[in-house]
């Protein structure tokens, strides 16, 4: 994916898109669709692999959400 500047740098624009395209929950958190940030047009722009910043967003327990791995469009209505 790229150096750890990098990573983190694509993971800030994840985190933004996320807002512009979430809602806030009771609990104050963003919740987003998978389906709404692959379908978006600006993140397709934005992002080459969405699904590898995911994960790394996870692995650095930045963002959370079921599995592995999230594929479209079976999991197009996860959070």
């Amino acid at each position: 994916m790229g150096t750890q500047a990098e990573v983190d740098k694509e993971i800030g624009m994840l985190l933004e898109e996320m807002e512009r395209l979430g809602e806030k929950g009771a609990d104050g958190k963003i919740k987003c669709k998978f389906g709404a940030l692959i379908k978006d047009d600006r993140c397709s722009n934005i992002f080459e692999a969405i699904v590898g910043t995911l994960r790394a967003a996870k692995k650095q327990k930045i963002i959370t959400f079921e599995g592995q791995m999230l594929l479209s469009p079976t999991h197009d209505n996860v959070d």
